[in-house]
This record gives C-alpha cells, sequence and structure tokens, in this order.
C-alpha cells in the first residue's frame, strides 16, 4: 500500500485496480498453461512445475495442486515481505487455481514448437503483469530467500538449483525431448518477465567528463532539448575539481549526443548505462547543480 495519505475513495480505487491487474495477470498466466503447456507436457519451473507433474501422475486437479503447495511458501513471506504481499500473492494465485479451471477444456496447437514461444511469451506476460502488482504466482522465490541466509548461497543458485531438479523429473515422467521444451520454455517467460517490469522503452544515462562540459551541457540543451546535471567531482589521479555532465537520452539520440561531445572535445570520457524507466520533466528551463 502507497504511504501517503488517501482518502477512502482513493484507497477503494487503488485496492480495485490492484486487484484487477492480479486477476488479469493470474488469468493470463493460466490460459498459457492450459491452452498451450499442459496439453503437451511442457512444465513451468518452480512450484507450478511440480504442481504440473503431480497432476499428470495422480490426475488430480491443477489448479488446486498449485494452490495447496503454494500455501506453506507464502505464509513464509510474513516475516519477509509483509501482509500485504501475503495477501496479494494469495489473491493472485487462488486466481490462478480458478483461470486453470475455466481454460481446462482449451487446446490450441500440437505444434511442440509453437506450444513452447507462445506458452513462455503469453506466461511471462501474465507472471509479469502479476509481479509488477507486488504479488507473485511461485513460493519458490520466497522458499530461496529463507533458504539463502541459512545455506549462503544466492536466491538465484537456489532457483536454478531447484528448477534443475524440477526439469530432470520432467525428463524422467514426459520424455527428455518435452524436458527440454520445457526449459526453453522457462528461458523465454523469464525474458518476457524482464520485458513487463522494466517495458521496451530502453533509454540510456550519461556521464561526460569533460573540461568543456558547461559548453557542451548546453549544446545538449539547445539541440535536443533534454535536461543535464552539472556533478562535481575531483580526479583521483590529478586531484584536480572535474565537473561531469549527466543526463538521460533515447538510444536514437545517443550517436548525435556521441558526436556532439567528441566536436567540443575529443578527449572527454563518457559512460553509458542502460535505464529501464525514467520518469520527470525531460526539458527544464535551468540546469542543476550539484
Amino acid at each position: 500500500m502507497p504511504e501517503k495519505k488517501m482518502s477512502f475513495k482513493e484507497k477503494i480505487l487503488f485496492i480495485i485496480n490492484k486487484l484487477f491487474f492480479l486477476t488479469l495477470g493470474a488469468f493470463v498466466a493460466a490460459f498459457a498453461l492450459e491452452c498451450f503447456l499442459v496439453p503437451n507436457n511442457i512444465i513451468d519451473g518452480g512450484i507450478v512445475g511440480i504442481s504440473m507433474i503431480l497432476s499428470y501422475i495422480t490426475k488430480y486437479n491443477l489448479g488446486l495442486l498449485i494452490f495447496v503447495i503454494n500455501i506453506p511458501f507464502i505464509l513464509l513471506a510474513f516475516t519477509k515481505m509483509g501482509k500485504y504481499f501475503v495477501f496479494q500473492t494469495l489473491y493472485a494465485v487462488a486466481m490462478l487455481a480458478i483461470g486453470i479451471n475455466i481454460f481446462q477444456a482449451h487446446h490450441i496447437t500440437d505444434d511442440l514448437l509453437l506450444a513452447t514461444v507462445f506458452g513462455g511469451i503469453i506466461l511471462g506476460t501474465g507472471v509479469g503483469i502479476v509481479l509488477k502488482n507486488e504479488g507473485s504466482l511461485d513460493g519458490t522465490e520466497i522458499m530461496s530467500l529463507v533458504l539463502s541466509k541459512k545455506f549462503g548461497f544466492s536466491v538465484g543458485e537456489i532457483i536454478m538449483g531447484f528448477n534443475v531438479f524440477i526439469y530432470f523429473g520432467a525428463g524422467l515422467v514426459f520424455g527428455w525431448n518435452k524436458a527440454m521444451y520445457s526449459v526453453l520454455t522457462y528461458f523465454i517467460a523469464y525474458r518476457v518477465i524482464d520485458i513487463v517490469l522494466e517495458g521496451l522503452n530502453s533509454s540510456k544515462s550519461v556521464e561526460v567528463i569533460s573540461d568543456k562540459a558547461y559548453e557542451i551541457g548546453q549544446e545538449l540543451i539547445d539541440r535536443f532539448e533534454i535536461s543535464v546535471t552539472y556533478l562535481k567531482g575531483i580526479g583521483g589521479y590529478s586531484k584536480t575539481e572535474k565537473t561531469i555532465i549527466y543526463c538521460v537520452v533515447s538510444r536514437l539520440e545517443l550517436a548525435k549526443l556521441k558526436e556532439v561531445v567528441k566536436e567540443f572535445d575529443p578527449k572527454a570520457f563518457i559512460s553509458i548505462v542502460d535505464v529501464h524507466e525514467a520518469y520527470g520533466s525531460r526539458m527544464s528551463k535551468h540546469i542543476d547543480k550539484i
């Protein structure tokens, strides 16, 4: 929940908006599972993957298994992430279970490659929407946070080890070809989750160190209509004061920016870093100085 004070109406609208997107994300993920992956015995990683294997072996309802197996892991999040995260995750997992039963009779393709690619893309989109709205559809990461504290491994290492075990099990149950398609689905979904969380509009943050910083900065303002910030630093070798230009530009503007810098100072140092999200006004009437 946001920390700023909200009126009762604003709180209700905030909660409705949150639940809408958690429901949407869960239903999109359920659509991917039931329409592409489950009919072709291609599994996801984590708790969902375990549930898919158990559902295939025992014939129990997949949605019910996902919900029940996730509960102990979700409860672990109380001390780690708070009650709001637990509620939102529990709600999202419940919606996933319901969505799976809604889409259960639908089967779109028998082509394993199409099922892998489109299933991974759609699944990643659904999971990304849920994560972006502070929920989760899988308790694996919560478990990994707890285990990383006890055993000293990183969260990523524990998740990877857990998934290796799951995909090995998938190979034994469904065959090794299906296990390899499952791994491919996992990596496609993983990349799509990043896109949903970070966006496609990848800008660049640029830092320029030059003796002609103010001239370069003014040219950037005039030519690109962007705001720049001047930072003060000390040269590690020369011990002299340096002025650093900081700004954010689009990928299309980056090449032109480098040309401008080289025009004024061919020896200028330029550092470029990816920025996945940037907020605020693009143009300022003044130049900030820190």
